[in-house]
Order: C-alpha cells, then structure tokens, then sequence
C-alpha cells in the first residue's frame, strides 16, 4: 500500500500547478545581477526549452547531463528535461577527464550541457571535454552529429554560455527553435510520466570508489522538498537563499523543490563566495538561507559581516556535515536565524529522513537533527546483531519510505546492499535516537575509532573541543597505533592569532574527558579536504595521519 504523500504528481504538471496559482510571483532571483523570473517566465522558457530539445532527438527515457554552476538556465534544463521524460544528470563542477569520462559513460548520457569551466578554477570543460574525446572538435557543424569511440551514446552538446563552439547547439538556439515548435509532442510525453519514473540521477561523493547513480524518481523529491519545506514553515512570502550546487541533493531538493511546493521563490548565487551571500541576502531580502556548516563559518567571520543587515533572515538550513553546536548558536544571534533547522540523509533516500523543526527548542535544533519525516520509518540498529538498539545506544540508522532511491543505475549488487530485504537503506552512519525521537549523529560506522576495545565516537569529541576557545574547527580521526590498534588524532583549525601548543589542547582534555579520549596526536592545519558539497573528507585526514605518523617514526630513526 502507497503511502498518503503531499502528491502523486510529476514535476512537470506540479510546477504547472504552482503557476497556476500565482503565475507573476518571483520564483528565481540572482540578485548580483539584476535576473528574475516569474513562475510564469520560467515555465514558459522550460517549456520552449523541452520542445527544442525534442527537435534535436532528446526523448522520454533519454540522459541529459548537466554540467555547470549555478547558472540561470541550470534549473531551465533541468526542468524541461523532467517534462520531457528525459532524465537530468547532474555533474559535479569539480570533475576533471577521469570522474567525467566514468560518469557519462556510466550513465548512458545522450546529451550534455555545459558552460565554460568552473569559475575561479584553473580548467577549463571544453578541455577536458577534448581530452577525453578529441574527435568532437570535428563535429560538424551542419549536422552537429556528435560521434566519439569513448562515449558512443554521446550524440549531442548544448554550450549554455553566451558564445558559439563548433557542432554545438546553444540554449538560446534550442529556444527558438522550441518557440516555433508544436506543443503536441511534448504533452503526449507529459501524459506518458508516472511519478515513479526517474527524473534525476545524481553520483555520490565518491570519497571511496567509483561514484554511484542514484536514480531519483519525481516522487522521492518532490515529496521530501515539500517536508523539509513544512519544518521551516515557507509560505509564498519566503524568499530563500541557495547558494549551495544545485548538482547536489541539498541544492535541488532541499531548495528547489522546498521552494516550489510551497510557492516562495529561489535567490540563486552561481556559487558560493561569502561576501556575495550576504549581499544577496540584503538585496534580496531573503528570509532563509541554506549552507554546510563551512560557508557559514565563512560567513560570520568575514571582516564585512557586520555591514550587512540581515535583519529579514528568520530560518534556513545548515547541513551537509556534523553542524557544531557553537556555530548553530552563533547563526541564531548573529544572523537573526531564530528558526534555523538541521536535516538529515543521503542521497539515496531523496535526501532527508529526519530534521528539525522550527517548533523545537532551541537544545533540540543545536545538540540533534530532529525526527523522523512523515511518512518516514527510521530506525537505529545493533551492525551485528539486526535488532533495534534501545534509545540513547548508537547504531546504525536506516530509513524506509517512499523517499528511499529506486536503486544505483545498472548496478543490482551496490544496490542489494545498500537496501536490505525489508526495504530499509542502510545509512553506514552511527547515530542515536532518545526517548522523545530525537535522533544524534554520533559518526559513520568507518569513522568510529576502536583503541584498545574500548569505541570512541568522533562527533563527541569534536562537540567537546569546540568549547576551547582557540579551536575554530577541528576533525577528529583514527590513526594507526602499535599498542592499542588506533589512537585518536586531532586536525585542528586555530583561530588567527591563537597562541597554543598541542599539548595545551591535550591538557584542556585531559582535565575533562576520558583518558582513552584525549589525542594522541595534534596536528594545527588551515582546513581540511572537502567534496564539493562541503563534506570533510575523513579517509583523507586518516591517510594524512598515517603518513606523519610514518614521517616522524623515520626521522626518530635516523
């Protein structure tokens, strides 16, 4: 039996709803740039878009990659590729030759979209693009055939920038030519859609391994951006700021698909700078404003910040990594975020199965993420035995709903394992729930250290060391120990000026936690390594553990 969800419709005919409904209100802003459109604007320009995708061969069931920041016609494309039928598949901007080249041949992408390059980056994506399939430069330019020996399914481009490239179409050509188009194909495609059918594939981070396809169906992510929307409580007069990539769940789902469910509209940063986040809070008066914990860090430590009024701010998400307790705080008196949530998920359950809500006291939104979405069965396991744990005892947490992904594209095996038989997705993340079913991230079931049987979870330690007051951020990781099996080790991010020795963040320790606790190692860095969606990579931070921890053996040696 189906769950009772917010709609069974697809995207396509939801965002014909909503313009239905209100077709002058603003639904996408960049205000850096004087851009807006209505949601009637912006439905009139997917629909155009569709039927000039249509015109060159891109049908139900086909695979658009998009591969840009977050440029005006990024949610153009997206949007006409979901009336369509065809399948969004959204690229990191950080990919070079070898993650693209997986990706699309993985996904059986048969046209991508793309711009110049990553801005502030040092490539460019016509160039990787060559590299891996030199051959397209000689596309034709009459027929604009695209024929490549490493990408056979690969049968066209779209160029999203202004200028011309040879044998590529261009976003305001598809345009025109879906202006002058017939309506009739593309609302025979609408009819065919069911809500259960993909409308976006995304790659996990891939911090280990080859990344995988997460299909996404309509159903998944509209449904979950419509909940995430509700424990912010958005009305149509929110105005809600995203600057984070909309190639990542928390971008598209967590921001789009909150906004249009619920009628308000998208102030759009093509990426992320601190200084021009806050601008466009204050020009676009934005009432929320979504970041990992990272942006806003870099926010309210920029030497500007106090020039800005953010006095419209009310809500807004920090997510995407463990959000510590002194910044969440932090955001609610300094940036008026009295309402500010925390998600929780994966990509693979569409993103979010637990959150906080505005409703919550101010110890549940800064020391929890919340509770389980509607419609949303969350549980927290013993990783040996299958059974429950009983509250406040870590385990695994797994979710089951009508959120959770249809599967890894062309990969059964991952997939069976990610999804046990009773349809629960196995999070691979260690976490708590109490008794009032609040749920805690404590780690991921890798990043727990074991030192000398006794197990230590990093999150607490990290929440600990945040009280010391020249820690700005800090990792917490296992690093390789003769004695007892792993020891902790400590990668911290001083504030400017800090005068500490690492044996003064050993002594704050050890005067208030656990002997087993304390690090064994500290090392004062200036930042950590990231995903693009501001993830810490902790297997890297655990390889760089290993490897001083080898330096400084040798050089004891000699």
């Amino acid at each position: 039996m189906k769950d009772e969800v917010f709609t069974e419709k697809t995207m396509g005919d939801f965002l014909e709803q909503q313009v239905a409904k209100d077709p002058e209100r603003e639904f996408i802003v960049y205000p850096d740039r004087d851009l807006s459109f209505t949601y009637r604007q912006f439905n009139e320009r997917v629909d155009n878009l569709a039927k000039g995708l249509l015109g060159i061969g891109l049908d139900k069931g086909d695979h658009l990659g998009i591969w840009a920041r977050n440029v005006p016609d990024w949610l153009t494309y997206f949007f006409a590729s979901s009336k369509l039928g065809a399948v969004p598949v959204t690229i990191n901007t950080y990919y070079k030759s070898h993650e693209l080249e997986y990706v699309m041949r993985q996904s059986d992408m048969k046209t991508l979209a793309l711009v110049d390059g990553y801005k502030g980056g040092n490539y460019s994506y016509l160039d990787i693009l060559y590299e891996i399939a030199p051959e397209i430069r000689e596309t034709s330019s009459f027929t604009r055939k695209v024929r490549s020996e490493k990408l056979p399914r690969l049968k066209s481009l779209v160029y999203m920038g202004p200028e011309k490239h040879r044998g590529m179409y261009s976003t305001n050509e598809l345009i025109a030519l879906g202006s002058h188009s017939s309506d009739v194909k593309l609302r025979a495609n609408m009819k065919l859609i069911a809500n259960t059918d993909m409308v976006n594939m995304q790659y996990t981070s891939g911090t280990t391994g080859y990344p995988k396809g997460v299909m996404l169906t309509h159903r998944n992510i509209i449904n979950n951006g419509f909940y995430i929307g509700e424990r912010q409580k958005l009305t149509e007069i929110d105005r809600v700021c995203v600057p984070v990539p909309l190639f990542h769940c928390f971008g598209i789902v967590l921001g789009v698909m909150a906004i249009l469910t619920h009628g308000c509209t998208a102030v759009m940063l093509e990426q992320f700078d601190p200084l021009s986040a806050l601008a466009a809070v204050e020009k676009a008066r934005a009432t929320a404003i979504y970041g990992v914990p990272t942006m806003f860090i870099a926010e309210m430590t920029h030497p500007l910040f106090g020039k800005f009024d953010l006095s419209s701010l009310r809500t807004g998400i920090m997510s995407g990594s463990p959000c510590p307790i002194e910044w969440m705080e932090k955001a609610i008196n300094l940036m008026h975020m009295r309402d500010i949530t925390i998600p929780y998920g994966l990509t693979e359950t569409g993103p979010v199965f637990t959150m906080t809500s505005v409703d919550d006291s101010i110890d549940k939104k800064v020391s929890t993420v919340g509770t389980a979405m509607p419609h949303s069965e969350v549980r927290v396991i013993d990783p040996e035995t299958g059974l429950d744990c009983p509250p406040n005892v870590p385990g695994e947490l797994c979710c089951k709903g009508y959120n959770v992904m249809k599967g890894y594209y062309k990969n059964p095996e991952e997939t069976a394992r990610a999804i046990d038989k009773d349809g629960f997705m196995h999070s691979g993340d260690l976490g708590t729930v109490d008794e009032d079913g609040y749920y805690r991230i404590t780690g991921r079931l890798k990043d727990m250290i074991i030192r000398g049987g006794e197990n230590i979870y990093p999150r607490e330690l990290e929440e600990f060391f945040y009280k010391h007051p020249s820690v700005k951020d800090i990792q917490i990781v296992g690093a390789p120990d003769e004695k007892f099996g792993e020891a902790v080790a400590a990668f911290i991010v001083l504030y400017p000026d800090a005068m500490v020795a690492p044996e003064d963040i050993q002594d704050f320790a050890r005067a208030k936690i656990a002997p087993y606790k304390v690090p064994k190692y500290v090392w004062f860095v200036d930042g950590f390594p990231l995903t693009t969606s501001g993830k810490v990579q902790k297997y890297i931070l655990r390889q760089m553990a290993e490897e001083r921890i080898k330096q400084n053996r040798d050089e004891s040696a000699n």
